[in-house]
């Protein structure tokens, strides 16, 4: 059964387990800028039946059914960012997952962020400031913000963290090289996260798709 609910703040969409289990794990869904929740929920019924599916709206309106995490200006070789508003968001993605246990049945030991891009982003900025809160992110064609380093906890408190990460080597929006970049930080953080690259531009094909609901399933 597919609902809409507006009560932990941020509006989103949920796709009920299609299998009950004792411990119901969560992920939650974060789109792109200009996007909104719709996008990434087409993929819902894809992702394992065990699963709460959670697709998110970012709180920041651009027009109507075009929403945002933050605004950005992406330049050739460098991305400007509203930090208040990724700040912002983050802190609101922290609240919204403690709110959202009051509305809906999930194990709070497994909770996973998979985002694209912009969601992909937000899904660096919370696991890595809030690991406790975390199982897992799944991060699509995103990259990890400078301006999010200086809050990313100790090496101790991250290193239940799983992650996935899949990037296309084409990427026309953010760079291919964004994604190398997290992967050596992640390293250097003792982290060991499972990367996928593919010969694509800004995007989720099918096979990404394959990979991130296997990676999800194990």
């Amino acid at each position: 059964m597919i609902t809409t609910e507006k009560k932990p703040g941020l509006h989103y969409l949920v796709r009920q387990p299609k299998i009950k289990t004792e411990k119901t794990p969560l992920v939650i869904l974060m789109h792109g800028v200009g996007s909104n929740e719709e996008n990434l929920f087409s993929f819902a019924d894809a992702l394992p039946d065990n699963f709460l599916v959670v697709s998110a709206r970012g709180p920041l309106t651009l027009r109507p059914n075009s929403y945002a995490w933050f605004q950005a200006e992406i330049m050739p070789d460098r991305s400007i960012i509203n930090e208040e508003q990724a700040e912002n968001s983050r802190k609101e993605i922290i609240k919204f997952i403690d709110d959202l246990k009051n509305v809906e049945n999930f194990d709070e030991e497994q909770v996973y962020l998979m985002g694209f891009s912009q969601g992909g982003i937000m899904s660096y900025s919370v696991a890595l400031t809030e690991p406790e809160k975390i199982k897992g992110i799944a991060v699509m064609s995103g990259r990890l913000l400078s301006e999010v380093k200086p809050l990313i906890v100790s090496d101790e408190r991250l290193k239940k963290l799983n992650i996935f990460i899949s990037h296309g080597t084409q990427d026309s929006v953010l760079k291919f090289g964004y994604a190398t970049d997290a992967v050596d930080y992640l390293h250097s953080k003792g982290l060991k996260p499972e990367f996928h690259q593919y010969p694509a531009d800004h995007n989720i094909n099918q096979q990404m798709l394959s990979d991130v609901v296997k990676w999800l399933s194990n």
